[in-house]
């Protein structure tokens, strides 16, 4: 397994866990049964923090999307170098700070942390069409 793999596991794995908050937050709201039945897709939290958790949610999922693959093409074509291994840290943790930094609220520190985690993506992007 290739240094990028195991930090693409790890964000996989963070992204995958970012629902557990927001969810306990609504059952606490409105109760297991609420939760579990079939809330209608326009119930939104009461609490903003956690309106927000389900949008950074969301986004973190959205941007996954992109690096996976990138680091799934690096893998493969055994691209590997420590700016491809760095970028995949950043990525990881300039997503969890976004999604921390979004649920609490802070708009421009929020922007940074995404910006950060496009840096590695394009980093990603250009170390394969560098090597083709």
């Amino acid at each position: 397994m290739t240094t990028e793999i195991f930090w693409l596991t790890l964000t996989v794995t963070m992204t995958a866990l970012f629902w557990m908050p927001y969810v306990v937050n609504r059952m606490l709201e409105m109760g297991v049964m609420g939760v579990v039945g079939n809330p209608a897709s326009d119930t939104v939290p009461k609490a903003a923090w956690a309106e927000r958790m389900t949008h950074a949610h969301a986004n973190a999922v959205e941007n996954l999307v992109v690096f996976a693959p990138l680091v799934l093409g690096v893998a493969i074509a055994n691209l590997s170098t420590p700016t491809t291994i760095a970028a995949c840290q950043l990525y990881f943790f300039a997503r969890a700070a976004h999604y921390v930094i979004y649920t609490l609220g802070i708009p421009f520190l929020r922007t940074v942390a995404f910006a950060a985690g496009f840096v590695a993506q394009i980093t990603l992007a250009v170390n394969i069409l560098g090597a083709a």
